[in-house]
């Protein structure tokens, strides 16, 4: 089976400027992380709250499955960052 993400759920972490969402291959729990500066760059109006940063994932959320997608290699590694 490939990398797949049935659960929509992403949270912001606000120590780290970021968004976490997580994916799965089999049964192993794979997380990634998209740093606020790579939303700001699809889109440079970005706010810098945690509604604005959410806001945009979920409007550049399918692209970013598809980075996702690409960047997962399936071996040790359970965490990425785009």
């Amino acid at each position: 089976m490939a990398l797949h993400f049935p659960n929509p759920s992403r949270s912001y972490d606000p120590v780290r400027h970021c968004v976490l969402f997580w994916g799965y291959d089999d049964s192993r729990e794979i997380t990634f992380q998209v740093d606020c500066a790579t939303l700001k760059g699809m889109q440079p109006a970005l706010g810098s709250d945690e509604r604005s940063v959410l806001v945009a994932f979920d409007e550049y959320r399918e692209k970013l499955l598809e980075i996702a997608k690409t960047q997962y290699v399936r071996g040790p590694q359970n965490h990425y960052s785009i």
